[in-house]
């Protein structure tokens, strides 16, 4: 993505807001605020998402739920792209929760692929090398 350097006056509050979340997140204030203006951007675009920021990232979610946008889009794959077959697998969530991460997926297919491919990608050995507690003892 190509970068333009723009000058801009923010409340002195906002800022330093930004700095703790910058200072909490080890990171600097430039890269938390394109961060921040990113997720408000897609928030924009696509009402009803929401972000939670997780040990890997910012995720989208649907708001309201825990779910992942990417759940959503894998669970809408499995069932060959039936929208009647993903409000019956999702059947707790309205018909506009689901429409909302259809079109989150729509707008940022390469995001929530990457995030399918991250979680088809885990095996039960890759988890136990990852995660070796997991496995238990074999004494």
């Amino acid at each position: 993505m190509t970068t333009v350097q723009k000058s801009m006056r923010i409340p002195k509050e906002m800022v330093e807001g930004i700095q703790v979340i910058a200072q909490e997140r080890n990171k600097d204030f430039s890269t938390v605020t394109k961060e921040l203006l990113e997720i408000a951007i897609k928030m924009h675009r696509c009402p009803g998402i929401v972000f939670s920021e997780g040990i890997h990232g910012w995720r989208s979610r649907i708001a309201g739920t825990g779910i992942e946008v990417w759940e959503v889009i894998a669970a809408y794959k499995s069932v060959g792209e039936s929208f009647e077959r993903l409000k019956t697998t999702f059947h707790w969530l309205s018909e506009p929760q689901l429409r909302v991460a259809l079109g989150y997926y729509r707008a940022y297919p390469e995001e929530i692929g990457d995030l399918m491919a991250q979680n088809e990608s885990w095996t039960q050995q890759s988890i136990y090398e990852k995660y070796p507690f997991l496995a238990g003892s074999s004494a």
